[in-house]
């Protein structure tokens, strides 16, 4: 193997070696039980489980299963198609999860192959692949059976750049094929249609004719819009979920072009509606210059974790991360400039390659390369910004998958340019050092996060000591603990969960609960009724409170307040759920059991 990696990288050996790599950082322990978002993905997705929809109403569910009018917004049916073949074989979420790993070092041998066709360097391809594969800000994507989107955009994306070295009708097929697989997996792949044409102008003096590589950008760019309008249109016909009704209302008149332009393409792309949770997203509300500049600050950080990865979590949310009150600070500004000045960079580097190739003067594919991973870096990442549009989420590390490869290209380029100098400290090739030092720091640091995978009382474990002021994180650690009889822990923990985001409904309620089941219902009805009060049509929270209510006989000794609630909130799920309770509770053994939320590590109702 060693005698392999002096040699130009073979798609084979590279994959083989990728792969040993990528298992060896990532696979989680075939013990652990669903995490995070693995439940609703996977346990609770009726298309997946199979047990409810048929395989051809694929094109009909959302990511989470949901029908159109249900949908939370994200439609990705490749994940969906492949995680029911998978759930066949066996309903665990190990065996997605290994799907992570092996395709993942799919995109790293993807990607070293790549760098060697454009340069003919083969340690800048190695490191290409070694950078990516072993990159710790990836671990939540690879680690966790849910960040199959990302990756299979990562393949799509990849194996259409992979594309522009066939000739012309074979590439413009294999683009388009391409561009689709990463369409249907995650919408966030619409980037392709700037990076694949970009890619196709730099690579084009290097592996074709001079003259042919504006033809080939062009056909590049023609087949990736094609493949977006493709996927657009399929779930028009088959999954037309609402559309978010801010777009549906007119612009003001004195708007400008390029305004209008992107709100036209919103409203032709009709996203499904994205669930908007302030504790998961605190952008929610905040005027826009705030909200960029907050995405900047978020950006600066996250790009310190890809190269430096001291500290890493599954979660962001409130408190962890709060909105910046100024729309000037220095840490957005310093990421504003990371930002545009790759970009730029990408530009200028582009340009200077092109016109040294019409002068019929040679140009380094090193150049072409750095060029292209310049640019990869704020496209990539733009979609999952929150800067165009606000999603369910503030912050996750899998937003980074794109990104990092082009982080990935451009540290294997300085890397080689170390490791190919003469520089030494005594004995020591300093680049040599270097080189291995940020791999064996990387590799470290993704190994110790996917143990966090171990289960779910590690995962949230690890999350509220990476981020104390999540109050997500201290919520669903105590959930977890308490899941296994720790009541007391669970209820230190909602406690704090309560007081980091005093106006969050879930952490009053679950916070009543814990003193419920701790035979103290006495005690959580306040608690109940707060919550209850802050979201009154929120079902799920409802019937938890209630039924334990019901089963410590303390909810008749509330009956008037219940009464009274049931009036504020006319209409209401607390309406319907208090007055239905009140009235055949004795024949439904409290709450009606169609109401009653999921129970634990539970399934589909």
């Amino acid at each position: 193997m060693l005698r392999s990696l002096q040699k130009p990288p073979t798609f084979g050996i590279a994959f083989a070696l990728f792969l040993l790599v990528s298992a060896v950082l990532y696979v989680r322990s075939p013990f652990s039980n669903s995490i995070f978002d693995e439940q609703e993905a996977l346990l609770a997705n009726p298309y997946v489980n199979g047990q409810k929809l048929a395989v051809w109403q694929l094109l009909e569910r959302d990511f989470w299963g949901l029908p159109a009018e249900r949908s939370i917004g994200s439609y990705r049916p490749l994940p969906n198609l492949l995680w029911r073949g998978l759930w066949a074989i066996h309903s665990h979420p190990w065996v997605p999860h290994a799907l992570n790993v092996i395709l993942h070092a799919l995109n790293a041998a993807l990607l070293c192959c790549i760098a060697w066709r454009w340069t003919k360097n083969d340690v800048v391809a190695w490191l290409s692949g070694g950078c990516f594969v072993s990159a710790a800000v990836l671990t939540e994507t690879v680690s966790g059976a849910v960040g199959l989107a990302d990756v299979l955009s990562g393949v799509g994306i990849l194996l259409a750049i992979a594309a522009l070295s066939l000739p012309l009708p074979a590439m413009a097929v294999a683009a388009f094929l391409a561009s689709s697989m990463a369409m249907f997996s995650k919408e966030s792949s619409l980037v392709v249609v700037a990076i694949l044409p970009w890619a196709a102008l730099l690579s084009g003096p290097l592996l074709h004719q001079r003259s042919r590589a504006v033809l080939r950008a062009l056909v590049a760019l023609i087949v990736s819009a094609t493949a977006v309008i493709f996927y657009v249109q399929v779930r028009k016909r088959f999954f037309p979920s609402p559309i978010d009704e801010a777009l549906l209302r007119p612009l003001p008149a004195d708007c400008t072009w390029s305004v209008r332009l992107f709100h036209d393409f919103q409203v032709w792309f009709a996203q499904p509606k994205l669930p908007q949770d302030p504790v998961n997203n605190p952008l929610i509300g905040v005027p826009w210059p705030q909200r960029v500049a907050t995405a900047m600050r978020i950006y600066l950080s996250g790009l310190g974790q890809v190269l430096f990865p001291a500290t890493l979590s599954g979660d962001y949310s409130y408190a962890a991360e709060l909105p910046e009150r100024s729309a000037f600070s220095f840490t957005a500004g310093l990421g504003a400039a990371l930002f545009a000045l790759p970009a730029v960079a990408s530009l200028l580097t582009g340009v200077g390659s092109l016109w040294q190739a019409y002068k019929g003067r040679s140009w380094p594919g090193v150049v072409a390369l750095s060029a292209l991973a310049l640019g990869i870096i704020p496209v990539g990442y733009f979609p999952q910004s929150n800067i165009a549009v606000l999603l369910p989420v503030i912050r996750a590390e899998r937003f980074w998958y794109l990104p990092v490869i082009g982080t990935s290209l451009l540290v294997a380029c300085a890397l080689t340019r170390l490791v190919q100098t003469q520089w030494r400290l005594g004995s020591l090739r300093i680049g040599m050092f270097v080189g291995l030092i940020f791999l064996g720091f990387q590799g470290s640091r993704a190994r110790l996060h996917a143990l966090d995978y171990n289960s779910d009382v590690d995962f949230w474990h690890s999350v509220v000591k990476a981020q104390p002021n999540s109050a997500k994180g201290h919520l669903n650690y105590g959930v977890m603990v308490g899941a296994r009889g720790d009541l007391a822990t669970r209820l230190a923990e909602t406690g704090q969960a309560m007081q980091l985001a005093p106006q969050w409904p879930m952490a009053h309620v679950y916070y009543g609960d814990a003193l419920c089941r701790m035979q103290r219902a006495k005690e959580a009805w306040p608690h109940y009724r707060r919550g209850f009060e802050l979201a009154p049509n929120d079902p799920n929270l409802i019937a938890l409170g209630l039924q334990c209510l019901w089963d410590q006989d303390e909810f008749k000794n509330h009956q008037a307040e219940l009464e009274d609630l049931a009036e504020q909130f006319p209409d209401s799920w607390l309406d319907y759920l208090a007055t239905d309770t009140l009235a055949h509770g004795s024949d439904n053994g409290g709450v009606d059991k169609q109401y009653r939320p999921r129970g634990y590590d539970e399934g589909p109702k």
